[in-house]
């Protein structure tokens, strides 16, 4: 990343300090390119439930190039060729789509069809499951979706205290992926010491692209001085808006923002130093409008902090490959 400069010199360049790693993760990599092969290979148009991923510039990107995004698979027509999420979807759309004979493609993320079939396998075992999420989040709607027992959900340690449930040793837990060791570490404590016997996933089943950009910011804020942090996201982006909260709850001013349009110049009055990450669905030309539009207020030195070199990749459906 080289240094910008802006038309009118500044006794005092801004710094800029990008976290690494930021971004896309290969979850979100992999759903992408499933619509676009399947655009290639089908032909316009090709019918998406829901956002592919939650980024309005990806969502308007695929648009163009004959994607259609419904809200339900009743607005697709007979045969239209169709796809899930990145998030995942319950047992009834995938089954309705069977019904219908559409053609589909499911771009979950493999990690959210590991956790699901983690729960389900709890339930095969008679263990009453508990899910570890927010409510009305579409990965939290598929994943409830798609386990066959009892479920529960909990969001706060509060949620914990008020579970009502039938048995206190047939108890396992699983949690969105969207959510790091640290989001969830209060709940899994509440859980353990409610319910001692209670089996929940290893760390390493914790997805790596949400702990990683969390500690990125983390390490940010801790050791660069940073006067503002800057977080490029989507507002219904689960991942983008934890991002910007350890921000503030590490006393930084830290803004989510879609675009570069959405800049304040303000924001910048007496910072030396801004920093910037990105959610795992904001691609990185965001990123780059956010640093021109930057370099148009101050003159700006931009750097990238050391971080973990992610090089995880998922394959595509086997329908899509070659």
């Amino acid at each position: 990343m080289t240094s910008q400069t802006a038309a009118t010199s500044d006794p005092a360049p801004l710094r800029i300090i990008l976290a690494q790693p930021r971004g896309f993760c290969a979850g979100v990599d992999r759903a992408i390119a499933i619509v676009k092969k399947a655009l290639e290979k089908y032909g316009a148009p090709v019918y998406v439930r829901h956002e592919i991923v939650h980024n309005r510039f990806v969502v308007d990107e695929l648009k163009g190039l004959g994607a259609v995004f419904v809200k339900e698979l009743d607005e697709i027509p007979e045969g239209g060729h169709t796809i899930f999420s990145a998030h995942g979807v319950s047992d009834k759309v995938e089954n309705e789509a069977k019904r219908r004979d559409l053609p589909y493609i499911d771009a979950a993320c493999p990690l959210v069809t590991k956790i699901h079939r983690q729960g389900q396998k709890h339930a095969d075992k008679g263990k009453e499951v508990i899910l570890i999420g927010h409510e009305g989040h579409p990965e939290v709607v598929g994943t409830l979706g798609r386990i066959h027992g009892t479920t529960h959900l909990v969001g706060s340690v509060e949620d914990v205290e008020n579970l009502v449930t039938n048995t206190l040793d047939q108890l396992s837990y699983i949690t969105q992926t969207t959510l790091s060791v640290d989001d969830t570490r209060d709940i899994i404590d509440a859980l353990k010491s409610r319910f001692p016997a209670i089996k929940g996933p290893a760390l390493k089943d914790i997805c790596y692209a949400t702990q990683n950009r969390q500690q990125a910011v983390r390490d940010l804020v801790k050791h660069e001085n940073i006067g503002l942090l800057l977080v490029i996201g989507a507002k219904n982006s689960s991942n983008s808006n934890r991002l910007r909260e350890i921000g503030t709850d590490c006393t930084v001013p830290s803004y989510l923002i879609d675009d570069a349009d959405a800049l304040d110049p303000a924001w910048l009055d007496n910072i030396e130093t801004v920093g910037i990450t990105a959610g795992a669905s904001a691609p990185e030309i965001l990123l780059q409008g956010v640093l021109d539009k930057l370099a148009e207020f101050r003159t700006t030195k931009v750097h990238i902090l050391s971080g973990i070199e992610e090089n995880m990749h998922f394959k595509l459906p086997e329908e899509l490959r070659g």
